[in-house]
């Protein structure tokens, strides 16, 4: 295991605020930084420097934020430095298809670690300088962090685990907002991957784009301290009347 340590020093100046964003090598974390660049300080987290370099390179005022998150002592090493910081993302997920008989404890393990275990570390570690700035915790959660899907039973069992400490989170720090974002199906490399395991065909029309997930984020982010936004719901506006009914 190798111990990462990212410089998060420097003066962030009368009007800059910090923000931390993870997955944010491509899709939704991508689209979030690139809607945050103007206006913060961001730190890009991905699995390694080769997968965030293009988005760095993308926004060169960012700072990498290479770190496998299923990676312990790593993760602390990483964390060290944010004495201050306005802003975490937890953008970074995995998704493991099958039914309750085909998918493995290996399977469970692997969709637990990176999708609650490291979501619940991570924050672990930055309360302090969540709390310093009186900061916003966001979790991009999943429709199925709502309702399950068949086929679905661990990844739909981990969001709703996120959900569960997205709520504990809030109720047990009053200083921080702590808002769940739970967007039906997006454009992504991920969303590509779960409709090919499905043998469906593929239709970008009735699906969200990355960025309006990350507009939505950014209106979160920016909304005027004396409010409190929990939860937000993101169905595609062609999602059918039987989704949202189930959904509710």
């Amino acid at each position: 295991m190798n111990d990462v340590r990212v410089d998060v020093s420097g003066d962030q100046g009368p009007e800059q605020r910090r923000a931390l964003i993870t997955g944010a090598s491509r899709g939704i974390g991508a689209a979030i930084a690139r809607r945050l660049a103007p206006t913060y300080n961001l730190h890009l987290g991905g699995r390694t420097a080769a997968s965030v370099a293009p988005i760095v390179r993308e926004l060169p005022d960012a700072q990498p934020w290479p770190v496998d998150l299923a990676d312990h002592p790593a993760l602390m090493a990483a964390t060290v430095g944010f004495d201050r910081l306005d802003v975490l993302i937890h953008s970074a997920g995995v998704a493991a298809s099958g039914r309750v008989d085909e998918l493995s404890g290996q399977d469970w393990r692997g969709v637990m670690e990176t999708n609650v275990i490291a979501v619940a570390e991570l924050t672990r570690l930055l309360l302090p300088g969540l709390r310093a700035a009186g900061g916003h915790v966001v979790l991009i959660n999943s429709i199925v962090g709502r309702r399950v899907t068949p086929g679905w039973s661990a990844y739909s069992a981990s969001k709703f685990a996120v959900r569960a400490f997205a709520d504990a989170l809030r109720q047990e720090e009053p200083l921080l907002r702590v808002t769940s974002v739970y967007p039906g199906r997006v454009d992504t490399e991920m969303q590509r991957r779960i409709v090919a395991a499905e043998g469906q065909p593929y239709r970008r029309e009735e699906l969200l784009e990355p960025d309006t997930v990350a507009r939505h984020v950014y209106q979160l982010v920016s909304t005027s301290t004396d409010a409190h936004p929990t939860d937000l719901v993101l169905w595609h506006r062609g999602a059918s009347p039987h989704e949202q009914v189930r959904e509710r």
